[in-house]
């Protein structure tokens, strides 16, 4: 048995968050684990729980694929400390992996998410996302998987010209954002995927009012203001938004919404409404126009809208953004309305682009299974960037480890090696070991 041990005094101020650490996470995510119903009929090698924690390192450790995962499983060092990291008493290989989680249903995996987002509230770090008196919530899709060859039963299906068919999935992400904070906070997403008893393809407009019913299910007292693309803005989603009690504001092209431009023109030829320009110290222009209470459009005259253009010019160069809004549009709202809605591409490019490009292999097909399996890889993946993203803005241990590196590949590369190469008795050891080095076959913090 590897004994843990003590940290040197020198180094006990650093130290990992109570609630929000590792350990705490992922200790919140197991016990989540054990509630989810097992499809098997007992007696197995492998215990549901174990799986779906094995699944989860996968993630959080970035391996870049399941066999990669699978050759080192083998190994006593990574046996030893998915034991003392993740709780796993024993992993599986990967096709038991992938056997068992293709029949776990993606629905029961939004638990997890649940408690974490709870105890974000009771610890007062919601707070500090508020916003516009709300909490602003990012909604965007995202492709997953493709393929010519293999589907499963989620696939849904495009038909080319040529005869070929293209199998494919898509999430439906969502995140809390702070127009000036970079870390978001993943909420639990939808799979754009095929429905039981639909002979049509899932389409992201389907998911987001799943979503949408989810989210509200799960946080019934959330300030949710949703902010949306421009192919959000149609009557029965902003119903919807308005029946679940959300506010919104969503992106607003005249290309999408020809009746409600041609309302915006009205209003400008008569002079019906309100206009500032300033200009800044490092001689950036903001420019903005509103109107309040314009109809919809022609089909739901009775949804009245706001309008908020926005243009910037910087460096001689003009930019534009326009949005809709059922927040009341005045001189004093219109800047952090603004932000707001550009808060928009924080999913975009601190969720969608990190989960691509930084170490978390959202495109790369991880198994595709029968029924449920790109699907249950997909959340899991999500569970694993909410725990990091929590950790890097609230544990300063993670904190410290992360400012190492130059960019979070660089600081997984490190805990991935760390994680193969030493038994690891616990996640402070492997903080403090990549902020004052190391030594010894059992991880130890180096401090001489």
């Amino acid at each position: 048995m590897v004994k843990s041990n003590p940290i040197p005094q020198s180094i006990k101020p650093l130290q990992l968050n109570e609630h929000f650490s590792a350990p705490a996470l992922l200790g919140q995510i197991r016990e989540d684990f054990g509630k989810i119903p097992d499809h098997r009929n007992g007696g197995q090698q492998f215990s549901l729980q174990d799986v779906l924690m094995s699944g989860l390192a996968v993630f959080g450790l970035k391996y870049p694929s399941l066999l990669k995962f699978d050759e080192q499983r083998h190994e006593e060092r990574v046996r030893a400390n998915l034991k003392s990291l993740y709780g796993v008493s024993q992993a599986p290989c990967d096709t038991p992996m992938r056997t068992v989680l293709d029949e776990v249903s993606p629905t029961e995996l939004r638990a997890p998410f649940i408690p974490i987002h709870q105890q974000l509230q009771s610890q007062g770090v919601w707070e500090e996302y508020r916003y516009l008196g709300g909490f602003l919530v990012a909604l965007d899709g995202t492709g997953q998987f493709s393929s010519s060859k293999i589907n499963c039963a989620d696939c849904c299906e495009k038909h080319h010209r040529n005869g070929e068919v293209e199998y494919y999935h898509q999430l439906l992400g969502a995140v809390i954002v702070h127009p000036d904070k970079s870390q978001v906070l993943p909420l639990f997403p939808e799979p754009i995927t095929h429905q039981d008893g639909v002979s049509k393809n899932d389409c992201e407009s389907n998911a987001s009012k799943r979503l949408l019913l989810a989210l509200r299910e799960a946080f019934p007292q959330l300030p949710m203001i949703v902010v949306e693309d421009s192919l959000s803005a149609d009557g029965p989603h902003i119903k919807l938004l308005k029946k679940l009690k959300y506010n919104y504001i969503i992106v607003f092209k005249p290309s999408d919404q020809l009746s409600l431009f041609e309302e915006v023109q009205k209003r400008l030829n008569s002079g019906k409404y309100e206009e500032f320009e300033e200009e800044e110290k490092e001689g950036i222009v903001r420019g903005y126009r509103w109107m309040n209470g314009l109809p919809l459009n022609k089909s739901h005259p009775d949804i009245l809208v706001n309008y908020l253009d926005y243009w910037e010019i910087r460096e001689g160069k003009e930019y534009n953004f326009s949005w809709i809004t059922d927040l009341e549009l005045r001189r004093d709202n219109v800047y952090p309305v603004m932000k707001g809605g550009r808060g928009r591409w924080k999913i975009e490019n601190e969720t969608l682009n990190t989960l691509k490009n930084q170490g978390y292999q959202l495109e790369h097909n991880y198994g595709q299974g029968q029924k449920h399996l790109a699907t249950v890889f997909a959340l899991l993946m999500m569970l694993a960037f909410l725990v990091d993203q929590v950790q890097e803005l609230c544990c300063s241990l993670f904190q410290v480890a992360r400012q190492q590196f130059r960019s979070r590949t660089s600081l997984w590369d490190k805990l991935k090696g760390l994680f193969k190469e030493y038994f690891v008795v616990s996640w402070e050891n492997v903080w403090l070991a990549i902020i004052y080095g190391h030594k010894g076959g059992v991880l130890q913090p180096d401090t001489s």
